[in-house]
């Protein structure tokens, strides 16, 4: 006999909380978002967004290589800016908040967190 069609397979379950999983990772949201930090990121987002069509167009012509060389590299430092906005407002509400909690478990994945940020943005 097979399974009612409306359950969830062990495949196709969605992970509980107390996993360390990579989806449940997706599923966190941030503690607190200033509204004009967020909306200034969207706009560079989206700005962004065009540069990068830019470049495609730019590709797609042949255009000179320093020329493309120049504008990937002004991408790169709005991607930059955005990700400096990002990682101050995570460290001003999401992992203040996390260390103020006080030692423990929570306090401490928020360290080795910062650690892993740290690490991979300094590259």
């Amino acid at each position: 006999m097979s399974p009612p069609r409306n359950s969830l397979t062990s495949k196709h379950r969605r992970p509980d909380a107390s996993c360390g999983c990579a989806a449940r990772a997706r599923r966190r949201k941030a503690v607190a978002v200033d509204p004009q930090i967020k909306a200034a990121n969207i706009r560079r987002l989206r700005r962004i967004a065009g540069q990068i069509r830019g470049l495609e167009r730019m590709v797609g012509e042949e255009r000179y290589c320093t020329d493309i060389l120049i504008q990937i590299s002004s991408v790169q430092e709005a991607l930059r800016a955005v990700g400096k906005a990002l990682m101050g407002n995570h460290l001003r509400h999401c992992a203040a908040q996390a260390i103020r909690s006080g030692p423990g478990s929570k306090a401490d994945a928020v360290y080795d967190e910062l650690l892993q940020l740290v690490y991979k943005y300094s590259r």
